[in-house]
């Protein structure tokens, strides 16, 4: 079947699937032609003294032809959009998130799944290490849900370790959170994660990504994903990172989209922080509990957070068992009757939230 490049659907996506499309030459065409189809219908000399590159004067002159490869691609998405619940956001679209607009490289189109308004809600990155240590894993995601409770959305990659456990924390609590692939939507990388995208979705999350539905992965295609994560949020927030871990690329890229980055710091001993460690002395703000995130942001949040310390010892289980003394976990897992795992689990949020403070003797209010 031909390509109707009048569809302006049609001819984003085949815009966005041509090789040899970068963004500078993305921005060019956009400048120079009044809409993609135009621009698809160039001829060789006007794409020439638009100052595009051969090879992607020869991926157009190719769509013009008639590329039987280029337009199945193109009608295998059409396809997943008929699907409920499945979304396409051009660049000029109204829906299209206006942060990730900003940025010097866009993605010409988004494929979402899921709850579209969410792309224009305040959002937090939060990532790190596919192989973290029990202590990073519970930390990111006692976070996420803080974050979500205080109005945040949480977005991250769904990739094994932090992310994923980033996504779970705003689960937790029956927050919104967004996962950014770097495969197309019908490909879950990781499989295991599967069960995590329904989750996602069957609360009111979104899953997105710039690639076709039916792309599977590859190691190029996720550096490319950071830049998404990072340009739809204000700031990124590194829980956990060694030094050559791909968070290190989103917190770049998140300075220079012009956006906070954010680092928790870790024991020396802990080659998985060495990362974070980097980030602090090159100015990344440190982060050692919630309330520093978010009074770096400035955003209306949820007003359940304008006093979290009174909320959180009026309401808290734990909160009668716990004094000025230091005492252990043990012995509040004895006295109040919860569970020692629950117990640690809960003590941790509490200190994330700056409540309590743990010392060599145990725990005890701050």
């Amino acid at each position: 079947m031909a390509l109707q490049l009048s569809d302006p659907r049609q001819a984003w996506l085949a815009l966005s699937m041509l090789d040899g499309l970068g963004p500078r030459s993305l921005q060019r065409l956009l400048e120079y032609f009044p809409s993609p189809a135009e621009a698809l219908a160039a001829d060789f000399m006007t794409l020439q003294r638009v100052g595009v590159s051969p090879r992607l004067q020869a991926s157009i002159q190719t769509l013009q032809q008639g590329d039987p490869a280029l337009c199945d691609r193109i009608h295998a998405a059409l396809a997943w959009l008929d699907a409920p619940d499945c979304h396409l956001l051009c660049l000029e679209s109204p829906d299209y998130p206006p942060l990730l607009r900003e940025i010097a490289d866009p993605p010409p189109v988004l494929f979402v799944r899921g709850n579209i308004s969410l792309l224009i809600d305040p959002q937090l990155a939060m990532v790190g290490t596919r192989h973290p240590g029990p202590h990073g894993a519970a930390t990111a995601r006692a976070f996420a849900r803080s974050f979500t409770e205080s109005g945040l959305v949480v977005t991250s990659g769904m990739a094994l370790g932090i992310d994923g456990a980033c996504h779970q924390g705003a689960l937790d609590v029956a927050g919104q959170t967004i996962a950014v692939w770097g495969t197309g939507l019908e490909n879950c990388y990781p499989k295991r994660h599967r069960r995590l995208a329904e989750d996602i979705l069957a609360n009111g999350g979104a899953l997105v990504s710039e690639l076709a539905p039916a792309m599977g992965p590859h190691a190029s295609q996720f550096p490319k994903r950071n830049r998404i994560i990072s340009g739809l949020s204000l700031g990124t927030l590194v829980v956990e990172a060694s030094l050559n871990s791909g968070s290190l690329i989103t917190a770049r890229l998140a300075l220079e989209q012009n956006r906070e980055v954010f680092a928790m710091p870790g024991s020396i001993h802990n080659a998985q922080a060495r990362g974070c460690h980097r980030l602090l002395r090159e100015g990344a703000t440190l982060v050692e509990t919630v309330q520093d995130v978010l009074n770096v942001l400035h955003v209306p949040l949820t007003a359940a957070l304008a006093e979290p310390a009174a909320a959180s010892r009026t309401e808290h289980p734990l909160a009668k068992w716990l004094s000025h003394d230091p005492v252990s976990a043990d012995w509040l897992s004895q006295h109040s009757g919860v569970p020692v795992q629950r117990v640690l689990q809960d003590l941790l949020e509490l200190e994330l939230e700056g409540i309590v403070q743990q010392t060599p003797h145990g725990y005890s209010r701050r």
